[in-house]
């Protein structure tokens, strides 16, 4: 099975990039680290990355739009053939443009109980309120500070007598087990065969009188009574792909498709010119393209009564 490739972003010392690293050292781990980057040409954490064989990228971020800045990182981190990035201790906020590139595939680390504590100063945030316990959380990035769905979490008691700094120490440990499991988790949902299967069936049954059998040992979605559209392939005949099979146009269609991208787009085994086979499995699926292939396949053995009932809808 694929690999999730991660680009990891840092300003500093890059512990917990460094925590992530080891943990993709093992060789049951759904991601390989592919890219360290950093707005700090003199980060520490880029010399462990490039003695660790990692390939490295730094720009200052000074005298640079933000903007600017974020587009020479984004087409590095493209460059490098990530499907993810993890921020660990990136200490510049990110501009829209660049999040939503990266939506739903940029994961952070935070030393607080999101949602308390956004922001800067969490562990002295947490001492002063009396709070019994600190800790840290892995989220989605958003455009709004620290406010994406948290993922993960693992709490951290605070001893009476903590400073912010001891306080610190210790939530980083905790940082350091956290951030490799829900790392791990989350992108082993992007190459999961249940997980894609999910994702396809909520797309599929989106389309008028659409339902769902199994046909060839598949999941198949059609129009009720009808022409199938759709098909989840998984690991057919040990082919070891989990593939999104719809309808095309034919074999100009089909080759011209593979030339553009041969990794993602295949002939189906037994399904013809009239098929593509498009790789789900691959770590970085655009569901909103699947979803657009999906509604162009439906409509291709859909009635015309029906389509036409369409048409005339979304005039409305």
């Amino acid at each position: 099975m694929a690999k999730a490739k991660i680009a990891i972003l840092i300003s500093g010392a890059g512990t917990n990039m460094a925590a992530l690293l080891y943990a993709a050292k093992h060789p049951d781990c759904p991601y390989e680290i592919v890219l360290v980057a950093s707005n700090n040409p003199q980060a520490e954490g880029l010399k462990i990355a490039a003695a660790e064989g990692i390939e490295t990228f730094a720009q200052s971020h000074e005298h640079i739009d933000r903007a600017v800045h974020d587009a020479m990182m984004h087409d590095r981190i493209v460059h490098a053939g990530a499907t993810h990035v993890a921020l660990a201790g990136y200490m510049r906020i990110l501009s829209e443009a660049f999040v939503e590139k990266w939506e739903g595939r940029m994961l952070n680390i935070h030393p607080s109980l999101l949602p308390r504590y956004k922001g800067l100063n969490t562990h002295q945030s947490a001492i002063d309120a009396g709070d019994q316990v600190a800790g840290c959380s892995v989220h989605l990035v958003t455009a709004e500070l620290d406010s994406g769905s948290v993922l993960g979490q693992i709490e951290v008691a605070i001893v009476e007598g903590d400073t912010a700094d001891i306080l610190a120490a210790r939530v980083k440990m905790a940082e350091h087990q956290l951030y490799p499991r829900v790392l791990a988790e989350y992108v082993s949902r992007a190459i999961d065969p249940a997980w894609l299967t999910a994702k396809v069936r909520e797309l599929a049954l989106a389309q008028p009188e659409s339902d769902e059998v199994t046909s060839h040992g598949m999941p198949c979605f059609g129009i009720i009574g009808g022409k199938k559209f759709a098909y989840v392939s998984l690991d057919h005949h040990g082919d070891g792909k989990t593939a999104l099979l719809v309808k095309i146009s034919g074999a100009e269609e089909q080759a011209m498709l593979i030339d553009s991208d041969e990794e993602r787009y295949y002939r189906p085994a037994y399904f013809g010119d009239g098929w593509i086979g498009i790789r789900l499995d691959l770590g970085d699926t655009d569901w909103d393209h699947m979803g657009e292939w999906l509604a162009k396949s439906w409509r291709a053995v859909a009635p015309k009564k029906l389509t036409k009932l369409m048409d005339v809808a979304g005039e409305f």
